[in-house]
């Protein structure tokens, strides 16, 4: 397994499950497993959110497979360092056998499953689950005359939190949550200003990550099924009025501009000529799949990302051997969040056991001459 954030946890509890269930006598053989993960230190991309962040719900709704988040002490929900220690514990309570720090460069094709090759050698397997998340890869736009501004740019990836910025003037880039809770993080002790392509909407205020797990699976599972959907997560809005952005939003701190269209040397201009000056330019602009090491694979994309099977939506269609977890709603539904990403898991790790099960002389010849070719 590829990713030791809360995807790869989650995968690596089932498939713990399935070495217990082995020695009690309740299952066949179960497979052996080893998680790679590119940190030095357990927590995922958690342990690189800036501190004010919170979890959307209560740590009850929060919580991994097997294991429930304990509350957070005080008021609010989980905070980002908390779910941090809630990895870390999760990850020692059950033993998971996590190797540190271990980049991972390629994934390659073989007659007997896969090769992984690391700055620490090489792993071989019959299947592989992807869990890298999107954290590694995060989007920045390129605009005009980005090359001449002084100022700094910078990317959620890379926001440690308000103190670095007080008294500069910041431009937020962003409609989503983060661009949203990083202008209010940021609104008592720097000039904010908030850019957005469209219009702020907001979800209703009583709508939480509850709610939204539960929209997000009504809604892939009328989609699997043919039946007609009463709309995704976005049908109701794009930020989750967290306590903190209801707070600034309300006292007008969260007043939206359009976007810029290019930079200038102290700041940026818009359209119409009109001229912003700028310290730094944060953009909240997203993250890609981090997905640099399948490359040598060749696989198939559909709508930006690998292509999976309409049955089991965590399996390549290129490579059956080959697992995608913890995404987004194209590998499961709200897989990439800590409640929703145990049911995919559960799913993707039966489906891996029952690859790896299989030695290379069972896999028909078409398979391996088909996964070959695609690997060249």
């Amino acid at each position: 397994m590829i990713g030791g954030g809360q995807a790869g946890l989650a995968a690596g509890f089932y498939l713990n499950r399935l070495r217990r269930d082995e020695a009690s006598g309740r299952s066949g053989r179960a497979p052996t497993f080893t998680i790679l993960d590119a940190s030095k230190d357990p927590g995922g991309a958690w342990q690189h959110y800036w501190p004010s962040l919170e979890l959307f719900s209560p740590a009850a709704y929060s919580s991994l497979p097997g294991y429930q988040m304990p509350a957070r002490d005080g008021d609010g929900n989980p905070s980002a360092e908390h779910v941090t220690e809630y990895l870390r514990t999760y990850e020692a309570r059950y033993d998971l056998p996590v190797h540190r720090a271990v980049t991972v460069g390629s994934v390659r094709v073989s007659a007997d499953g896969y090769i992984t090759d690391t700055n620490q050698g090489q792993w071989t397997s019959r299947a592989v689950i992807n869990a890298t998340g999107n954290w590694g890869n995060p989007v920045i736009p390129q605009l005009p005359g980005g090359d001449l501004f002084a100022g700094q740019q910078l990317h959620t990836a890379g926001y440690r939190g308000p103190e670095a910025h007080a008294g500069q003037k910041v431009i937020v880039v962003g409609g989503g949550n983060s661009g949203a809770q990083i202008a209010a993080d940021l609104a008592p002790v720097a000039t904010v200003t908030w850019v957005t392509r469209k219009p702020p909407r907001y979800l209703p205020d009583d709508v939480d990550g509850r709610a939204l797990f539960q929209i997000a699976t009504r809604h892939t599972r009328a989609l699997a099924a043919g039946e007609p959907s009463a709309g995704d997560v976005g049908s109701l809005g794009d930020i989750v009025a967290v306590p903190a952005v209801r707070a600034a939003r309300d006292a007008g701190l969260l007043q939206a501009r359009p976007m810029f269209s290019r930079f200038i040397s102290s700041g940026v201009q818009w359209e119409n000529g009109e001229q912003q000056e700028a310290d730094v330019v944060l953009w909240c602009t997203g993250f890609r799949p981090a997905l640099q090491h399948l490359q040598p694979l060749g696989l198939t994309a559909r709508n930006g990302v690998p292509a999976t099977d309409a049955h089991l939506v965590t399996r390549s269609v290129d490579n059956t051997g080959l697992f995608f977890l913890g995404y987004g709603d194209w590998c499961g539904p709200a897989s990439a969040t800590l409640i929703g990403v145990g049911a995919t898991a559960r799913d993707t790790v039966a489906a891996a056991a029952e690859r790896a099960a299989h030695a290379p002389s069972e896999i028909s010849s078409w398979d391996v001459q088909s996964e070959l070719t695609r690997g060249l």
